[in-house]
């Protein structure tokens, strides 16, 4: 169950007016109530007069298409001429367009531009989203401690995302020293704010004891919070921890439920254990054809295990017609995958098959192989 970390772009948020800017106070009145047309009269004639906070609103309002028709290029208008006196947000928001290529051509270097001005101010959107800039190299040369220094600036300002990311910096020891114990602390102030990623990430840390002593209940825990925000992986372990009895009662009804969860997303290893507990009864009716076909999704998508027990169906008729060559088919590309079993079974079944069915299954393979998806 290996960990998943969120390396991500973050729309800037909709800021409160300061005191300073009471002259568009009526135009975000109207806006918090959602009446935007309102919105946007109260904010016209402040942004035509130079108001640099009444000239964001307005770009916000033309990017979200929120009052007036939805127009990309309105929007850098308007938050250009905030951006250009200074506006925090304003700059924030044009980096985040030039990053995105909403209405532009993506230029990450002049996403870069924009977030770093926003970020000496202080902006914690821009200070993470320039963090992401120089994980991945976009716009700026790949540097990993200037990331990780970005991320603490947003995260020391109780930003969510960066708090999470510089956890993985801690955990990898990117641009930081490696340090167990500040990976813990991070994801846990990210986790206790709702981010789902984080949560998962720290209940994947009590799962396998690593920076924190092994506590499957406490995994539980922070996988149920995560799971209930729909995380698939968090779906997933919880399912195998209530699959095995680990910190939580047996039950497999519940493994089932949270398997079936994730599966429908497209996790494959949620699909290939749903289609184990079908075939065996556990937590749900027996049902070979359901196995089946949760095992071909998961087979589908490069799961070994799944593509050998879905061999295993073709050989002897479980939930699809028995059928040598589609089980010599998945026995390859179970053993293609380093599946032992499979390679076993694929020269058994082989002994059953004339020559002719043989080339027709190494055909499939190559077929298949030739379409697989690619990471």
């Amino acid at each position: 169950m290996g960990q998943k970390i969120a390396i991500a772009f973050a729309l800037a948020l909709l800021c409160t007016p300061s005191a300073a800017f009471a002259g568009t106070a009526k135009g975000f009145d109207a806006y918090s109530r959602g009446q935007y047309d309102d919105a946007y009269r109260q904010w016209l004639t402040p942004a035509q007069q130079g108001d640099a906070s009444a000239q964001f609103y307005l770009g916000l309002l033309y990017i979200k298409g929120r009052g007036v028709a939805r127009d990309s290029g309105k929007a850098v208008d308007w938050f250009g001429k905030a951006a250009l006196q200074g506006d925090a947000a304003a700059q924030s928001f044009l980096g985040w367009i030039h990053g995105t290529g909403q209405g532009v051509a993506p230029d990450y270097a002049e996403a870069a531009r924009w977030y770093r001005k926003a970020a000496m101010q202080g902006n914690a959107d821009a200070q993470f989203n320039l963090g992401v800039l120089y994980r991945k190299g976009l716009g700026v040369p790949q540097d990993d401690a200037k990331a990780a220094a970005w991320y603490r600036k947003a995260a020391d300002q109780g930003y969510a995302a960066a708090q999470n990311n510089l956890a993985a910096h801690y955990r990898n020891g990117r641009g930081v020293p490696q340090d167990r114990t500040e990976e813990a602390n991070w994801y846990r102030k990210a986790a206790a704010q709702g981010l789902a990623q984080a949560q998962f990430n720290l209940g994947w840390l009590y799962h396998n004891g690593q920076g924190l002593a092994r506590d499957y209940a406490e995994a539980a825990i922070w996988y149920r919070k995560a799971a209930a925000q729909n995380l698939a992986t968090a779906q997933f372990n919880l399912g195998w921890l209530h699959e095995k009895g680990r910190g939580v009662g047996q039950d497999y009804a519940e493994a089932a439920r949270l398997y079936d969860a994730a599966a429908r997303q497209g996790y494959a290893a949620a699909q290939y254990n749903l289609g184990v507990l079908y075939h065996s009864g556990l937590g749900v009716t027996r049902d070979y054809g359901a196995a089946a076909k949760w095992l071909r999704f998961a087979a589908d998508q490069g799961n070994s295990a799944a593509q050998h027990n879905l061999g295993l169906l073709y050989e002897i008729g479980q939930g699809v017609p028995r059928d040598y060559v589609e089980a010599h088919k998945w026995f390859s590309l179970a053993a293609k995958g380093g599946n032992e079993s499979g390679r076993n079974n694929r020269e058994a079944v082989a002994a059953r098959m004339t020559s002719s069915q043989i080339e027709q299954a190494e055909a499939l393979v190559r077929a298949w192989t030739a379409d697989a998806p690619r990471d």
